[in-house]
């Protein structure tokens, strides 16, 4: 097993509010709970644990859901008024620092103490616990079995099988024939579209950037740092030129494209390959024209070229924590707690998290079989278990802000569309990083 340590002045148009439910955080209304949930695609999943919870206990819980790419805004313009969120998500240890005074402690609370002993919560400087995991997910570059045995049976192919593709030479050899011989595989592209439309390239920016960031933790023996030089940069440009080279459009639309536009063109069997997670299985499933069979859905470890890629596994980690809002009423943190105790520690919730939710909870709470029904959370499962291949913690929660991120998105998208050279992406990404990190202090 793995061990994890680590919007817009106003809510944006496309947040989603249960209009149902009663406001929050009144102390003569009695108590009540305000989730800001992070990630659109989960809004109607948790709209509906809402109801079901209210149905149950007879207490208010309202989700509203922040447009892709502005939570941070989100939470900023929601903890100024005069109902916060009693309920939120930091990111990692730089959202911990950044939110540290709105977060209760949590150390005595039930949810708490059942977390698996391999996962670390989030504590402050006093020692108190102040955030949790709530879900392990593990990400890597997504495949078509079925195109790919395809494209292993033509005469020439540089493999006979996917599972002989074991470091980043082996997959440019495989991409760049795949893209060469597209017309005979009936795809538009060896990887969907790269989405690099503003708010659109965390994919990027972020879970991409992780391989060569921790790599560089790593030969600093450090689990931060204020000063990263992006040492392995040319490996990062390694695998994000092969997915522009190699794509269903050519790489100067990447900046227009979204991330629905590229997980469409993948579940329409357009391409043959995309870079995501496990919870993608639910987009992919939900796309209108989908041809992707469970059985035929696999994951490829992101190579890019380091020394040992043969040795990588998976991305597997946590970023995303669980924390509630000390600012409010002691009332509306307990019914908050409370919340947070049922969805993971009873039955019925944890019927939501593994079935609705679809998150493999790190909580002594769910055993062995209580992972989703999907064939991406499967696979992650066992990746955390494969003693043969060293699955990569997700280290981007020590990037040092979200404007941080957006930067660096921008910067691709400029290089994308030939606007910017490479070097100046590195040397702003260098520069960046030591700037923001310093403004955190």
């Amino acid at each position: 097993m793995v061990s994890f340590k680590r919007v817009v002045a106003t809510i944006a148009a496309s947040a989603l509010v249960a209009g149902s439910l009663a406001a929050c955080s009144s102390a003569e209304d009695g108590p009540s709970v305000y989730f800001l949930n992070f990630k659109p695609e989960q809004d109607a999943i948790y709209q509906k644990i809402a109801a079901a919870y209210t149905e149950e206990t007879g207490v208010p819980v309202k989700v509203v859901t922040a447009a892709s790419g502005t939570y941070e805004q989100t939470l900023k313009a929601e903890v100024g008024k005069r109902n916060q969120p009693t309920l939120f998500q930091v990111n990692g240890i730089v959202g911990l620092k950044k939110w540290s005074k709105f977060t209760a402690d949590l150390t005595d609370a039930t949810f708490t103490k059942e977390l698996n002993d391999s996962i670390d919560p989030l504590t402050g400087d006093d020692g108190k616990i102040r955030a949790v995991p709530f879900a392990v997910e593990g990400y890597g570059i997504l495949y078509n079995e079925e195109i790919f045995d395809k494209y292993c049976a033509m005469e020439g192919a540089k493999v006979s099988s996917p599972e002989e593709i074991k470091d980043f030479a082996t997959l440019k050899k495989v991409s760049e024939d795949m893209q060469a011989n597209k017309k005979e595989l009936g795809i538009d592209g060896a990887f969907a579209s790269t989405s690099l439309a503003s708010g659109e390239a965390w994919r990027w920016q972020t879970h991409l950037a992780n391989i060569p960031i921790h790599y560089e933790l790593q030969d600093l023996g450090a689990d931060d740092s204020d000063n990263l030089q992006f040492t392995y940069n040319k490996e990062y440009k390694n695998l994000f030129d092969l997915y522009l080279n190699n794509s269903t459009v050519e790489k100067t639309l990447a900046p227009s494209k979204s991330v629905s536009d590229s997980m469409a063109e993948f579940a329409q069997g357009k391409a043959a390959m995309v870079q995501n997670g496990n919870w993608a299985w639910g987009q992919i499933s939900e796309v209108s024209g989908n041809v992707i069979k469970e059985d035929k859905l696999k994951f490829l470890p992101m190579y890019t070229g380091m020394p040992e890629d043969s040795k990588q596994g998976l991305a597997v980690g946590t970023e995303n924590y669980l924390a509630v809002n000390q600012k409010a009423s002691e009332e509306d943190q307990k019914a908050t707690i409370d919340f947070v105790n049922w969805l993971y520690t009873t039955d019925k919730g944890k019927e939501y998290v593994v079935n609705e939710l679809g998150f493999i909870a790190p909580f002594k709470t769910f055993s062995k079989d209580d992972i989703p029904d999907d064939p991406l959370a499967k696979q992650i499962a066992d990746a955390m278990d494969n003693p043969d291949l060293e699955s990569v913690p997700w280290d981007f929660q020590t990037f040092p802000s979200q404007q941080f991120k957006n930067d660096f998105g921008q910067d691709l998208a400029q290089y994308a569309s030939g606007k910017t050279g490479w070097d100046e992406v590195v040397r702003n990404f260098v520069d960046n990083w030591a700037a923001e990190k310093a403004a955190l202090k």
